[in-house]
């Protein structure tokens, strides 16, 4: 799972002009939940009407069959692959599918003790389509209304996750182009492994100085998350550029000798400048309209996107 260019520039953008970004990530997880849940629906219409049984039977044999694709029978199922993963230390397809089975025989079967518990609730979920409208009852519709919510963690998982990962290079990347920084003066490599470290992982930007590079570490994390002291530690970062900083963190990272940029501050992007100063590395000074600026730079770049 991508997040589209668009998003990503856009996250960019709000970054650099102090603004928060969360909102592109929010409304992309709108669109595709939304469009998830009217395709579910359809289905669920197609399914109940072709079905011959009055039980919950109809949702088994279109939402739990063994042909459909893994990620869609744990959905389905009311579970996600990281649950199975965890339980199983496996997602073959064969664990999947029984895994998936027993926990919708057990989900259903808490359903309809609820509903035999809570007599007095009634609900019933019409969906119409073309003219042609299913009812599902309470036992029925809390199950599609527990697949939704899974379906929709899923997603936030997914898009807040990727948004760092994919976001991180290009973030470096406009700040160097911002400032004019000769190419010769950072590694834009992605996913490339650092033998030297004890830990073989992939690294994030470095600016090279005098045959010395400086590992930037890139958190898109709230104010006072404890996660960004732990991960400059762990690193042994040198540069460190986030969306919002608290002042333990601002002290946390003086004291290490990390120098740091807080993105969220007004006109934040330009503490950048100062380290820059403080590395001796060669830049040119900000003074240009910022937001046609940003668009230039992040034009040049989604040319040839980096790779993820």
């Amino acid at each position: 799972m991508t997040l589209t260019d668009i998003v990503v520039k856009n996250i960019i953008k709000r970054l650099i002009k102090s603004q928060d970004y969360r909102i592109e990530i929010v409304n992309l997880i709108n669109a595709n939940f939304l469009q998830f849940a009217i395709d579910f629906f359809k289905k669920i219409v197609s399914a109940k009407l072709n079905s011959k049984n009055i039980t919950i039977d109809w949702y088994k044999k279109s939402f739990m069959d063994s042909h459909l694709p893994s990620d869609e029978i744990l959905i389905n199922a009311g579970l996600n692959g990281k649950t199975i993963r965890n339980m199983y230390g496996s997602t073959t397809r064969s664990i999947v599918i029984d895994a998936s089975n027993e926990h919708f025989e057990a989900l259903y079967n808490s359903i309809s003790e609820l509903v035999k518990i809570e007599k007095e609730i009634e609900l019933t979920l019409t969906i119409k389509l073309n003219s042609v409208s299913v009812d599902l009852n309470v036992s029925e519709s809390l199950i599609v209304i527990n697949t939704l919510a899974v379906k929709r963690a899923q997603l936030c998982g997914g898009y807040w996750s990727t948004a760092g990962k994919i976001v991180e290079k290009y973030l470096m990347l406009t700040l160097c182009k911002l400032y004019n920084i000769n190419e010769k003066y950072y590694d834009a490599a992605r996913f490339v492994k650092d033998k030297k470290k004890k830990v073989d992982r992939e690294v994030d930007f470095y600016l090279l100085k005098n045959n010395k590079k400086y590992l930037c570490e890139v958190k898109l994390m709230g104010k006072g998350n404890p996660e960004s002291a732990d991960a400059i530690i762990a690193r042994n970062s040198d540069i460190f550029i986030a969306d919002t900083l608290s002042q333990q963190n601002k002290n946390q990272c003086e004291k290490l000798n990390i120098n740091w940029v807080a993105l969220r501050e007004p006109e934040g992007f330009r503490r950048f400048k100062l380290i820059l100063e403080k590395l001796n590395i060669p830049y040119k000074d900000f003074n240009d309209n910022l937001d046609e600026k940003l668009e230039t730079i992040l034009s040049e770049l989604f040319e040839i996107p980096l790779l993820h």
